[in-house]
């Protein structure tokens, strides 16, 4: 009896938890955590959409009536993107909350691969003050990282800094933040033998190795990117509050964000940034490998070579973004319908540009979008096709006239998933 008791507690307490990892638990890891109920709640919307796109599933009840059926598909849609975002949320904190362990991983990787490059070049060369300063000075930064990581463990680890506010990695930030760090170990290394010197005049070599002649290009590279990190933040910002930029945030961030843009999307500016930025520390580093008693001398042809791909980067952002645009508002006609007036209750179909921001694909973020016509707010329907959704989409809009707008010259405005509002187009709306 006692035996039949306990496996039955256990088993309870088994399907309990099963049932607390349907996807409602932040253990990215475990085979039911977040990342399982991220999955599982795409794999339904998914179906539920191109079950509704191929007509199937409506209820006798809004069978009957075409704009009935629209609207009860649409929130129906929106209620499962409403699910897939919350478990992508989960899945995006359980990830950025485990980030930090893995950031330190690649951290101390990268001092092992240091030890054994310069164990395996120390071969018959025998082992230098030089080595050793580059060892403790990688020692040091890979400290300084780890610390960094588990005070911001639960914001990305050492990847915190570079996570811009709409939760992707900031590409004007994680260049700046290598040239930090590149230039925080060169002088490190020169510290180390400086330290260990115990000759005169090999002390008076180190200390002017640290002159600004010798690094002049190294020092100019590290003050242009630095200084464009900090003007981007802010541009940014300001294109954001002033609406002239749209953003919307992130699940989490991916490394493919310093190429792309919000949409995903390889874009010029940020690749040749990157690619150019990378290439110029890869001599620096060579060259402080090759005279570790001073500032990598970078030569001026690259340093301004790696100027003109800021430039080119900063130009690029400031292209970026727009408002969007009304161009005409008609009356939304099926075929062999007789043309006429817009009244109360036809559907109208708006057309412009820039409807839906970069990164707001997503049936949850479309459901966002809001149509004023006069003082009425319009939810824009969610219309399924096989593969996504005809309606809305970046360059038209097909919205109700609500019978609550009064006949006479109104107002329509449309407002987008990220908050921005479009200028007023004026229409004429008879009983």
């Amino acid at each position: 009896m006692g035996d039949s008791s306990v496996s039955g507690a256990a088993g309870t307490s088994d399907v309990r938890g099963n049932l607390a990892h349907l996807g409602g638990c932040t253990c990215g890891g475990c085979p039911h955590g977040a990342r399982e109920g991220h999955r599982r709640a795409v794999a339904e919307f998914l179906s539920l959409r191109d079950e509704f796109a191929a007509g199937r599933g409506l209820p006798a009840g809004v069978a009957h009536s075409a704009f009935a059926s629209r609207q009860w598909v649409s929130e129906e849609l929106t209620q499962s993107a409403g699910l897939v975002a919350e478990r992508g949320r989960a899945e995006g904190g359980a990830w950025l909350a485990g980030l930090w362990a893995r950031t330190v991983c690649v951290v101390w990787g990268s001092v092992v691969v240091l030890l054994l490059a310069q164990a395996l070049t120390a071969i018959g060369a025998g082992w230098s003050s030089a080595r050793t300063g580059g060892l403790l000075a990688a020692l040091v930064v890979g400290g300084a990282l780890t610390a960094a990581s588990w005070f911001h463990r639960g914001k990305g680890g050492a990847l915190a800094p570079v996570i811009g506010e709409d939760n992707r990695l900031s590409t004007s930030r994680a260049v700046a933040a290598v040239w930090v760090l590149f230039v925080a170990y060169a002088v490190l290394v020169l510290v180390g033998r400086l330290a260990a010197a115990s000759d005169h005049d090999e002390r008076d070599a180190l200390i002017a190795g640290l002159d600004l002649a010798r690094g002049a290009g190294v020092v100019t590279v590290l003050a242009v990117v630095c200084g464009i990190a900090v003007l981007m933040r802010r541009v940014v910002g300001l294109r954001v509050l002033t609406q002239r930029l749209q953003k919307v945030r992130a699940d989490r961030p991916r490394a493919a964000d310093l190429l792309t843009d919000d949409s995903g999307r390889g874009t010029f500016a940020d690749i040749q940034y990157v690619v150019i930025g990378a290439v110029a520390l890869v001599f620096a580093a060579v060259r402080l490998a090759r005279r570790p008693d001073q500032l990598p001398d970078l030569p001026w042809g690259l340093a301004v070579v790696v100027l003109v791909s800021a430039a080119t980067y900063v130009a690029g952002k400031y292209a970026e973004g727009g408002r969007p645009v009304i161009l005409s508002v008609v009356r939304s006609r099926e075929a062999g319908d007789l043309d006429g007036p817009i009244r109360t209750g036809d559907d109208i179909e708006i057309r412009g540009a820039g409807f839906v921001p970069a990164g707001a694909q997503g049936a949850d973020r479309l459901a966002r979008m809001v149509v004023r016509i006069g003082a009425v707010n319009v939810r824009v329907p969610l219309v399924p096709v096989a593969g996504g959704f005809s309606n809305p989409t970046d360059a038209v809009l097909t919205v109700p006239v609500p019978v609550d707008v009064e006949a006479g010259r109104v107002e329509v405005q449309v407002v987008t998933a990220a908050g921005v509002e479009t200028q007023g187009y004026a229409i004429d709306v008879t009983d």
